[in-house]
């Protein structure tokens, strides 16, 4: 198998690939479950995103909640100064949420509360595989020496090492304005009336499982030193694998004390991903 998924041609997509794709943190499973060396990879970063974890739910999720009761109680009456500020085409709409009936509250809940949850799982991820990137860089090379017996040579030594740091930390600046940018045209579709609540679900989830996708399948494309740009056309080309694989992920990584063992989980169904998709 070649090394080179940028280049490979792209089969044409079916539909049963999403399906492959969702199967990916089950067969990372067994493989973990069946092999016990690999398990120190896994206890040591499980130990640290338990301590994020409980941090992130205690500062975040439960004042947030509180939050987000006391935003919609108010939301009627900033909307209505809002209304009296728009054109008259969008401050009927706006009135018509201003209106506080049952549905809308309900929406706009739904809304809030799940924008804290993505929020929160974003945060926990990137925290975790930041703190135990050294344990689950190990954990994606050995599974990729079982996968296809042996590793994209890397350059060694004290500049390389500052040069890995140097790409880790511009890939975090990259992926946030990656996010950030996309996610303010997400909020944006929210104004369009009618369709704007679920332009911002759809939204919302597709740059969450992009996102996803970059975390759990960066293990494998950094070693071979792949741009941003590059690691994106990876994702967008092995759909619709890498989406089936990015929402599994993302819902396995927003279950609450679950999340903490999953992650590991889903660095090790990446790597399988990438050396299977090529």
């Amino acid at each position: 198998m070649s090394d080179d998924l940028i280049s490979a041609a792209k089969p044409a997509i079916r539909p049963k690939d999403f399906f492959v794709g969702v199967g990916y943190p089950f067969r990372a499973f067994n493989l973990l479950r069946q092999t016990p060396r690999l398990w120190s990879y896994i206890v040591v970063p499980g130990f640290i995103n338990l301590v994020v974890g409980i941090a992130l739910y205690l500062s975040l999720v439960i004042p947030g909640w509180r939050a987000i009761g006391q935003l919609v109680s108010d939301l009627p009456v900033l909307l209505s100064q809002l209304a009296t500020k728009t054109p008259e085409w969008l401050a009927g709409f706006i009135l018509w949420l201003a209106g506080g009936t049952a549905a809308v509250d309900i929406l706009l809940r739904v809304i809030f509360a799940g924008s804290l949850l993505l929020l929160t799982t974003f945060l926990l991820v990137q925290f975790g595989v930041v703190l135990g990137a050294p344990w689950y860089g190990k954990l994606s090379e050995e599974i990729e020496l079982i996968q296809r017996g042996q590793l994209p040579s890397i350059e060694a030594g004290v500049l390389s090492v500052f040069r890995d740091v140097g790409r880790s930390l511009l890939f975090e600046v990259k992926k946030l304005l990656f996010a950030l940018s996309l996610g303010l045209l997400v909020l944006l579709l929210g104004l369009i009336p009618g369709i704007g609540a679920f332009l911002v679900t759809a939204g919302g989830l597709a740059l969450s499982t992009t996102l996803i996708c970059l975390d759990f399948l960066d293990s494998t494309m950094e070693r071979r030193r792949l741009s941003f740009r590059a690691k994106l056309g990876v994702i967008f080309r092995n759909l619709p694998t890498t989406a089936g694989f990015g929402l599994i992920c993302l819902g396995l990584v927003n279950i609450p004390l679950l999340n903490l063992l999953t992650i590991p989980i889903c660095v090790a169904a990446g790597t399988l991903l990438f050396c299977d998709q090529d």
